[in-house]
């Protein structure tokens, strides 16, 4: 029993740093095949992290902006915070994509789905920030909550002394459930709100600190929504920043959650909840 248990809990502690969002069920709202153009300091711009279609669409709207004079800073949750050094060094010796994942990649993400995106920022010199917490931060948050990365500046800042509001970790452990196919034991969960929340202060910081040049964010849906990811800590402190969300949708979406939904197909795909299930047995 013991051992099942430290199985259990390994794997909630590994399955805790590839938090991401899955759009909940709701009154949908009307999709569009592409964002409108808005002026706005910060894009949250969401995926499904293993969409084609999706990746594509939402290089294409960079692109066009890109190429028409527009040069943000893109803070990207697909490279861990304390891989900015390798991150630098690469833009600065670089010339292709390729060398960029060599240099500052990791195993955990598929690049060749970022190779796109992550030329365009070579070719247009667009500054890249390291905008993730890594899998041992999150691991620390899960075991030991948040003054395990944040300093006490943030932890007031972000009113992390006090309980998040009841309405917002409800709606993360609703997205967590249906992420990890309801297979997180109860004593998990709040750790585990605690880890995807720390991941969208983080980037909130991240954001605030590019000022005052446009910053786009490159995450999964979860991290863009409105309500409670990035933009929710956003708001919370001063100056303003206008925003505008995108999510990247495979099916419709609550109101309320993004600025914009871009409905995209959902590619063939394995059953996400088999390896789930073989790996807690």
């Amino acid at each position: 029993m013991i051992s099942l248990f430290g199985r259990r809990v390994g794997l909630i502690l590994l399955m805790a740093a590839f938090l991401a969002g899955c759009s909940t069920a709701g009154s949908p709202v009307v999709n569009k095949t592409a964002p409108d153009v808005v002026a706005a300091q910060v894009w949250l711009l969401g995926e499904v992290h293993d969409n084609p279609a999706g990746q594509r669409q939402r290089h294409a709207l960079l692109r066009q902006r890109v190429e028409a004079g527009w040069r943000p800073v893109l803070v990207l949750e697909q490279f861990d915070r304390e891989n900015q050094d390798l991150l630098d060094k690469a833009q600065k010796s670089c010339l292709d994509a390729q060398c960029l994942i060599r240099v500052a990649g990791g195993g955990r993400w598929d690049w060749q789905q970022y190779y796109p995106l992550l030329q365009l920022a070579l070719d247009y010199h667009l500054p890249l920030v390291a905008g993730n917490l890594s899998r041992a931060d999150a691991s620390r948050v899960v075991r030991d909550g948040m003054r395990a990365v944040f300093d006490a500046q943030s932890m007031g800042d972000y009113q992390l002394e006090q309980a998040l509001p009841a309405r917002l970790r409800a709606a993360q452990a609703a997205e967590i459930a249906s992420s990890h196919c309801n297979m997180v034991p109860e004593m998990m969960v709040d750790g585990m709100v605690n880890a995807q929340v720390a991941r969208d202060i983080w980037m909130a910081r991240l954001i605030r600190e590019q000022r005052p040049r446009d910053v786009v964010l490159i995450a999964g849906n979860g991290h863009v929504r409105k309500d409670i990811g990035v933009p929710y800590w956003l708001a919370l402190l001063q100056p303003p920043l206008s925003l505008h969300s995108v999510g990247y949708a495979e099916a419709p979406v609550a109101a309320g959650q993004y600025d914009t939904v871009v409905q995209v197909a959902a590619p063939v795909r394995p059953d996400p909840c088999a390896s789930l299930k073989q790996r807690a047995n």
